[in-house]
This record gives C-alpha cells, sequence and structure tokens, in this order.
C-alpha cells in the first residue's frame, strides 16, 4: 500500500502539468504578392510544429516560392533553391539534405481547405520534408465524389461524419489523409489560396509569374487570437 501510495504521488502532479494549457499561441503571417493568410499549428503535431517555428524564426522561408500549384488541388512552396530560381529552373527537391521529421498523422487532423501539411517523399515511415509543405485548397464534394475520393485510401482512413460535412462544405483533399502530417491551418485569408492556385503554369506547375512569401510568428493570447479571426482552440 505505500509503495502505490508513493507511486500516486509522483504521478499525479506530473499528469497535471500535462494536462495544463498555455494561454498563448503562435499566430503565422504568410505574406504573398497577392495577400496575406494568418494560420495556427496544432498542439497534436509538436515536432512539425516546433519545426516550422525553428525555421520562421531563422527567416528560411523568406523570398521562398510557392514553386508548385495545382487549382482545386494545392498550392506548395518551401523549396530552399527558390530562392534564386532562374524562371525556367525545375524546383521541388531542395531540403533533401536535412533531416526529416517522423509522421505526426493525427485521424482528427484532416485535409479540409486551409490546413497546412508536410510534403515527402516516398518513405515507408511517412516522414515529412523538413522544410516544404503545402496549402490546400481543395473542392467541394458531395457523397458520389467524396466516396470515390475515399477508395484511393483503400479502407485505410474513414472520416468521421463531422469531417465528411466540412468536405462537402468547406472542401478539401480528402484522398490525403492518413498519407500525409497535418500540422496547421489558415484561419484567415483562405481566397488567398485560391488566387495562388489559379496562377497560370508551366508543365512543371511551377507558377509563370514568381509567387514569393515571407513568413513571420507573432506570440498572441489565444483569446486575442479567436477575438480576431474566431478561431477557438482545443
Amino acid at each position: 500500500m505505500k509503495k502505490a501510495l508513493i507511486l500516486l504521488l509522483f504521478v499525479l502532479p506530473t499528469a497535471l502539468v500535462a494536462q495544463k494549457k498555455t494561454k498563448k499561441d503562435y499566430l503565422v503571417t504568410i505574406s504573398t504578392p497577392l495577400g496575406e493568410m494568418k494560420a495556427v499549428l496544432y498542439e497534436q503535431t509538436p515536432l512539425h510544429k516546433q519545426n516550422f517555428l525553428k525555421l520562421v524564426n531563422q527567416r528560411f522561408y523568406d523570398s521562398l516560392l510557392f514553386h508548385r500549384v495545382i487549382a482545386q488541388f494545392m498550392i506548395q512552396g518551401g523549396d530552399p533553391n527558390s530562392k534564386r530560381a532562374k524562371p525556367n529552373d525545375r524546383l521541388g527537391n531542395g531540403g533533401g539534405n536535412l533531416e526529416r521529421i517522423p509522421a505526426e498523422i493525427r485521424p482528427e487532423l484532416f485535409h479540409k481547405k486551409g490546413v497546412l501539411a508536410a510534403a515527402r517523399d516516398n518513405n515507408p515511415e511517412k516522414k515529412s520534408s523538413a522544410c516544404q509543405f503545402y496549402i490546400v485548397q481543395g473542392r467541394t464534394h458531395n457523397d458520389s465524389t467524396l466516396n470515390a475520393q475515399l477508395k484511393r485510401l483503400a479502407g485505410a482512413r474513414t472520416p468521421t461524419d463531422a469531417q465528411r460535412e466540412v468536405y462537402k462544405t468547406l472542401g478539401g483533399t480528402p484522398h490525403l489523409d492518413g498519407n500525409y502530417t497535418v500540422f496547421g491551418e489558415v484561419i484567415s485569408g483562405l481566397a488567398v489560396i485560391d488566387s495562388i492556385a489559379a496562377r497560370p503554369r508551366n508543365a512543371y506547375d511551377r507558377p509563370l509569374k514568381d509567387v514569393q512569401m515571407q513568413v513571420k510568428a507573432e506570440l498572441l493570447r489565444k483569446k486575442k487570437i479567436k477575438k480576431l479571426y474566431g478561431y477557438s482552440f482545443q
């Protein structure tokens, strides 16, 4: 009995600390020639959140391009080779020398319009690129098109009823669920995604006119973020 009591004394405070929620979080601003996007990063993906904020603080993303855009799908950026790329340079392989991030795929985080997710190669562990990310545009679905998309997952991922409703109203890319780490979402500026995705592009999906980004992160009270953008933290 004494041993059990001692164990509780050590475990309980740790559990209480783990459940304590902070009152502040980071608001990420992604500025482009076509407007600004405001985003938050998820607590459920701490490795990706920490890595992204580290790169932002290093000004890694400043002057990089959204180098791959596909309408009704996504816009992708973060290739360090894009910073001084010439118009005909093919991009997308930069950052491969950096250590990949372990997958943090969570069933509650899905590919609705506006989410930030990590790009990756075909490694079997589904580890993420250390720097390249994409923002989902996707499209709205009805039951028929949604079920067709989900067939591509071969039963590996079944969305909840609430997630299905989001795919049918806001839209997204459900066939990516369970295969890539979703680690944040745009909470203001969704129309900017549409504008970038609509840019004329070459055969490699690179916009014919460069779309540069500047990224910064500011620590704000969660109440202020909710007041300004209507986002409620979980």
